[in-house]
């Protein structure tokens, strides 16, 4: 589960400076407000990566998820980008966990 979840969450970290650069033309809002909530949300995805096995860790990239999703309300593009990326998460749980109780399974009979 860890490589699915942190290849994700390296894809979004990408997709939120993106967008924080096409969110910088936006002339209602500052270059530094822009770039605190990009800034913020790049660092939890990456800080994510490091602890994606612990339980907590996907309640917090499903709100990572929902706010990315609410970045469509700056950047139109992003709602369906955040309907992409939190499908790539929902699939990144489930499949990860499917390997991860085949590699338990493999070890055990191996064992």
């Amino acid at each position: 589960m860890r490589t699915l979840c942190s290849s994700t969450l390296i894809g979004e970290f990408f997709v939120i400076g993106f967008a924080g650069l096409v969110a910088m033309k936006q002339p209602d809002l500052s270059m530094g407000t822009v770039w605190t909530v990009c800034g913020v949300a790049m660092l939890l995805c990456v800080l994510l990566c490091a602890v994606v096995t612990r339980p907590w860790a996907l309640a917090v990239g499903w709100a990572l998820q929902i706010g990315l999703l609410a970045s469509g309300f700056v950047v139109g593009t992003m709602f369906i980008l955040g309907v992409i990326f939190a499908a790539l998460w929902w699939a990144s749980i489930h499949f990860g966990r499917k390997v991860d109780r085949i590699k338990a399974q493999h070890a055990a009979q191996a064992a």
